[in-house]
């Protein structure tokens, strides 16, 4: 079948599963593979529970005289195809943004900006790979406006694959780090991969790029593109400057030299995340948000899934960045823990995963960063920061200090608590 018919099936039933646990009414079932299942063979019960068609790509599962099983060579190619066939029929503008740290939160920044006024679709959570960007795509509504897609990756070339699916108007790359360096091989690699976003759109006729104007590694690889840039430097389209940060995030911003200044003050914890407000000013005023909204949005924007959140318990404030974790974001978010004013800080990091050959040196680093900072008390967690020469309380995994703090609670502390997902840090919260 080819996808401009499937496509006009997909018109008749435009919602899109994976799941054969989830399986809407009169919906499209795609049937995916993983390395430790097979969904062509829960394509018939799909249609059992709901679903009017299911997609397969291996014949066996097919059957000749059930007209609602498609059979196509690759299910996730043809998803892929089809949400790019969608985008294009409809010509929604859309945004793409990527970054090793903070997109995520960006991305909620400039949809909530963009919302004030516009009828915004989002990537939902961290759908930003391979299976997520396209059924992000298959969302898309004629009375949609603009689109913020997400784009992840651990691995050169899963950009490209990415913005040739979404094929963005416009784009911006938050920043690049240290993360995932056993997939990219290098620094280099992550560079060239997030630049990836950088090379479809520099090919792409009236595309705009939203930059950091103080991001030397951006800078270097925007060559022959259309920027807007934002930052601290004066006469940008959008400038600013942090005016404080314990523990909210505040800062000022004006559009250009003789701008208006605007004060906001935000619910997120960390410096860290000046650029990413900066970047949802820049884009909201582009896309015509008033000065006003964009400062209502920014205010009311509260963090979620245990990203820069701040959470007071009875006994302890807890700054909560256990979402993730790669070498930047773990020393940005220690120096902004350093800086903030708090007589009793405490520490309970967890191993950042994905770094290859140079995982025990990058953790070495973080280690060596906190002998500077007189913290109370440190924790870490992991066999990683284990290998490493330190003088700290060091656990296996997070269930081993969740014993200790119960016979030991800190109380009136703050705790700034951050690891990798797998390191699951965040089941200590609630002993806090």
């Amino acid at each position: 079948m080819t996808i401009a018919a499937l496509y006009q099936i997909y018109l008749q039933y435009p919602v899109v599963t994976t799941d054969s646990r989830n399986c809407p009414d009169d919906s499209i079932f795609f049937a995916l593979k993983g390395d430790n299942f097979n969904g062509n063979s829960f394509a018939k019960k799909a249609l059992t529970e709901g679903c009017a068609y299911a997609v397969v790509d291996e014949a066996e599962y097919a059957d000749p005289d059930n007209n609602h099983i498609i059979l196509v060579d690759d299910c996730l190619k043809t998803l892929q195809q089809l949400a790019n066939y969608h985008r294009k029929k409809l010509g929604t503008k859309v945004i793409g943004i990527t970054g090793t740290n903070g997109k995520t939160t960006t991305k909620e920044l400039i949809a909530a900006v963009l919302s004030e006024v516009h009828n915004v679709l989002y990537t939902q959570g961290n759908l930003n790979n391979h299976i997520g960007v396209p059924i992000t795509l298959l969302k898309l509504r004629g009375h949609h406006d603009l689109a913020v897609i997400e784009m992840g990756a651990n691995h050169p070339g899963e950009i490209k694959t990415l913005v040739d699916i979404a094929e963005p108007d416009y784009g911006i790359i938050t920043n690049v780090g240290k993360a995932h360096l056993e997939g990219f091989g290098s620094f280099e690699g992550v560079i060239k991969t997030k630049g990836e976003l950088y090379d479809f759109l520099r090919q792409k006729e009236n595309s705009i790029v939203f930059i950091q104007n103080e991001n030397p590694f951006l800078m270097d690889i925007a060559e022959g593109l259309n920027l807007i840039n934002y930052g601290t430097t004066e006469n940008l389209y959008v400038n600013g400057k942090v005016t404080s940060c314990s523990p909210y995030l505040a800062f000022d911003w004006k559009a250009g030299k003789d701008g208006n200044i605007h004060h906001i003050q935000t619910k997120l914890i960390g410096e860290y995340n000046f650029d990413n407000a900066l970047a949802a000013v820049a884009i909201g005023r582009f896309f015509g948000v008033e000065p006003a909204k964009i400062d209502h949005a920014l205010t009311n924007y509260t963090p979620q899934n245990n990203r820069s959140q701040l959470k007071e318990t009875e006994d302890n404030k807890l700054i909560i960045d256990a979402y993730n974790a790669n070498p930047t974001s773990m020393m940005a978010a220690l120096k902004n823990f350093k800086k903030m004013e708090a007589k009793h800080k405490i520490v309970i990091l967890g191993d950042m995963k994905e770094l290859g050959d140079t995982s025990i040196e990058e953790h070495q680093k973080i280690v060596d960063f906190i002998d500077t900072c007189e913290f109370e008390k440190v924790i870490l967690v992991g066999d990683q920061f284990e290998q490493t020469t330190h003088s700290y309380d060091c656990f296996t995994n997070i269930s081993d200090v969740v014993k200790v703090i119960k016979d030991d609670k800190p109380k009136g502390c703050y705790i700034l608590i951050k690891g990798s997902n797998s390191m699951k840090m965040g089941q200590i919260v609630e002993d806090l």
